[in-house]
């Protein structure tokens, strides 16, 4: 989907079809809040603006968590897997960001980097296996079946709404700021890609 030779990659084309710039647009978010997040070390990922809890790394966990349960069960009904283990989550919803100060940088971003991977393998398969229309296991209250297209918008729209927290976060952090990677980006921290 996404030319990774060139200088930006991350970008999704100026006039693809319909799926080129579903899954461009969420890949230019994964990688515009990777650079937010990237080369910090435990000071800076536990950082915090005024008086909210947030943090880059308790972002790095959940989003990782969101990727995992999103390609896994609301995708296939699968249970979510390691490293999860939600059984022992203190709270459903604020155990990722409260527990990412227990972890390290190199926990953190591979958390992150190794959930995307997972996502990534998980969204292509499907897509080759019925494409955007097909019905995935989540479902409303009224049973109705969720489409795969539905299922990654509300992936996009978890990143839309946390990549405003990581400017404000990485900006206070050392002051980075910036809408997209600089051309040429890579990462400094975890693995690269």
């Amino acid at each position: 989907m996404v030319d990774r030779d060139t200088d930006t990659p991350w970008e999704p084309p100026l006039a693809g079809s319909e799926l080129e710039h579903l899954v461009g647009a969420l890949e230019r978010l994964r990688t515009t809040f990777r650079w937010k997040a990237d080369d910090l070390d435990a000071s800076g990922l536990r950082a915090r603006v005024g008086a909210s809890t947030l943090t880059l790394g308790g972002l790095l966990k959940h989003l990782a968590v969101v990727e995992d349960f999103s390609f896994t069960v609301k995708l296939a009904g699968k249970p979510i897997g390691p490293p999860w283990n939600p059984a022992e989550w203190d709270d459903e919803y604020e155990w990722p960001f409260t527990s990412a100060a227990d972890d390290t940088p190199e926990q953190l971003y591979a958390f992150w980097d190794d959930a995307v991977d997972r996502s990534r393998v998980r969204l292509d398969a499907a897509l080759a296996d019925g494409g955007l229309d097909q019905l995935v296991h989540v479902s409303g209250p009224d049973g109705q079946h969720a489409s795969l297209r539905r299922l990654v918008y509300d992936v996009i729209e978890e990143y839309g709404r946390h990549g405003g927290h990581a400017d404000l976060l990485r900006e206070a952090v050392d002051g980075r700021v910036g809408e997209d990677p600089p051309p040429g980006w890579r990462l400094r921290s975890g693995r690269s890609r």
